[in-house]
């Protein structure tokens, strides 16, 4: 089969929040952008998250909100394809694809990786037992009932308690599910927002064990901390949360990945390590919310400008590490040209509450920078480093170590 092969000024792979607010910006300053999606619609997770809380206007429904990130790059003149597959790279700056029109190589100056994150099925967090039908991600579920109108089940269990956990309980009431509780093996979270909870019982420090059931799940079993095991009577489970960046096709190009975040090391100008290479959105840190992911979109247009206009890259940058309970800062990389992270803030996360915890930021044993954090610190949730002490940091000196007092 002949493939066609032609070049790009840009080439965005994914078409949610990230790639469509970049599109959108590089598009208005008149840079030839093409913005390949593998889905056959535009605008990512929130397609089929038909909750509000999406932009500015807190009524704004998932589907609204994607609609408009989508009219935004067309209007700005960037060309969206869907149904289009990246297979792989031939070259740094050049791609392999298929879709309906065949196989195609694309080259361009600049490429922008913005693939997203997935949640880990049932497989994935080894959970052993049987295969019956009614396991779900929150992602499954969502296209389940609101894209394919499928019917669910009666009754439910939900792994999670993460702000995902609560949307996916939600999306199961809306589909006549019953929900019988969500399962975590955190600490029970305090009274205050156990009130803003998804009105189920709660049931902290408990680990799933197993799945039972043939054909049609029958029960979730579980174990409590003090030992004792449990069914949960159910046809219906939903695994949430535990989100991991869909980094194969960074994997597939030899771009350097952060340990912590699992997505594409990186800098505060989105650069990866490799040359040419931005990443953006939760394929960076997931998982952040769209907004977040829009903001980035918008905000890597400048170095990518830069990039086109000047062809420069760093040689070598500053590694960004954090020690235990934490598990990942982003952006994780210090440029040498004195780039702000997205808010003149890092984000990081946490493997269990803290109760205002003090970050203590030090490099070759020299303080930069001590921060207290009022609120407490949970799983799931990110926190907030400033990055006022960026100017004391050394570029080219060694890691810079994030710890909690």
């Amino acid at each position: 089969m002949t493939r066609r092969e032609r070049t790009v000024d840009v080439l965005i792979v994914g078409a949610g929040p990230a790639g469509l607010g970049a599109a959108a910006e590089l598009g208005s300053c008149g840079v030839r952008v093409e913005v390949l999606e593998r889905e056959q619609s535009a605008g990512g997770i929130p397609r089929h998250c038909h909750h509000g809380g999406f932009g500015s206007r807190r009524g704004t429904s998932g589907p609204e909100y994607a609609l408009r990130c989508t009219a935004a790059a067309e209007r700005a003149g960037a060309t969206l394809r869907t149904g289009i597959t990246v297979t792989g790279w031939a070259g740094p700056r050049t791609l392999d694809a298929t879709g309906p029109g065949g196989l195609e190589r694309i080259t361009a100056r600049a490429v922008l990786l913005a693939t997203g994150a997935r949640e880990r099925p049932r497989s994935a967090r080894l959970v052993p037992g049987t295969r019956p039908t009614g396991v779900y991600t929150t992602g499954e579920l969502q296209q389940a009932v609101h894209l394919h109108h499928q019917h669910i089940g009666t009754r439910a269990v939900v792994v999670g308690t993460e702000p995902v956990a609560h949307t996916a309980a939600d999306t199961l009431r809306a589909a006549g599910v019953e929900v019988a509780a969500l399962v975590t093996g955190h600490p029970p979270v305090p009274l205050a927002v156990l009130r803003r909870g998804p009105g189920a019982p709660v049931l902290s420090r408990t680990t799933v064990t197993g799945l039972t059931g043939r054909g049609r799940l029958t029960g979730v079993t579980v174990r409590h901390h003090d030992g004792r095991t449990t069914t949960l009577r159910c046809d219906t489970v939903v695994f949430t949360g535990d989100w991991i960046p869909d980094h194969e096709l960074a994997r597939r190009g030899a771009v350097a990945l952060d340990p912590g975040t699992r997505g594409p090391a990186h800098d505060a100008a989105y650069r990866t390590g490799a040359e040419g290479v931005f990443a953006i959105g939760n394929l960076l840190h997931a998982v952040e919310r769209a907004g977040t992911a829009a903001a980035e979109g918008r905000a890597v247009a400048a170095p990518v400008l830069r990039h086109l206009a000047t062809g420069s890259w760093p040689a070598g940058r500053t590694a960004l590490t954090v020690e235990a309970p934490l598990t990942w800062i982003a952006p994780n990389l210090i440029g040498p040209d004195g780039d702000r992270p997205l808010n003149n803030r890092f984000v990081l996360r946490t493997e269990r509450r803290l109760t205002a915890p003090l970050l203590v930021v030090r490099q070759s044993g020299r303080l930069l920078h001590r921060q207290r954090l009022l609120p407490p610190a949970r799983p799931g949730v990110s926190l907030p480093l400033s990055a006022d002490w960026l100017d004391r940091a050394d570029p080219h000196g060694d890691t810079v170590r994030i710890s909690v007092r």
